[in-house]
């Protein structure tokens, strides 16, 4: 299953994104508000500059306190962006995603933003292939 898909079975194909300028307090809003975990870094909504993950922001303030959060987000955020593209498959966004440790995967294709992919719909996209997969073998092995 390549990426589209999981995009398209998704109920709200809206993804949040904060200017890198905005206080680590201003996020932090934003994350919860949204009920979600991770915000794309963004100055004009259409390219991805980096991601900010609560995870990000409870690390920092583990090492140097609350005064993080009158910090910007730029200075927390991931710069080194991991991304893929609409016709990626679920299976290599999963693997990426184990393997660095993550769990948000921005869309980009052409350098704009369409997107956003959890190791959850990377599961999920795996678990429903090998399902068909399998139910396929056992009508096979049920009409000979």
């Amino acid at each position: 299953m390549q990426v589209q898909q999981i995009l398209n079975s998704k109920t709200t194909s809206d993804v949040i994104t904060i200017n890198p300028n905005s206080l680590i307090v201003e996020a932090i809003k934003v994350l919860a508000e949204k009920k979600i975990g991770t915000v794309i870094v963004s100055f004009d909504g259409i390219s991805a500059e980096g991601i900010l993950s609560e995870r990000d922001i409870v690390r920092e303030l583990a090492k140097t306190g609350a005064n993080c959060l009158n910090r910007t987000v730029n200075e927390l955020m991931t710069k080194d962006l991991q991304t893929c593209e609409s016709h990626t498959s679920a299976e290599e966004v999963m693997q990426k995603m184990i393997k660095g440790r993550f769990r948000h995967m921005p869309v980009v294709n052409n350098d704009k933003l369409i997107g956003l992919i959890t190791l959850g719909d990377a599961v999920k996209a795996r678990l429903s292939e090998l399902s068909m997969e399998k139910d396929a073998l056992e009508s096979m092995i049920m009409g000979f």
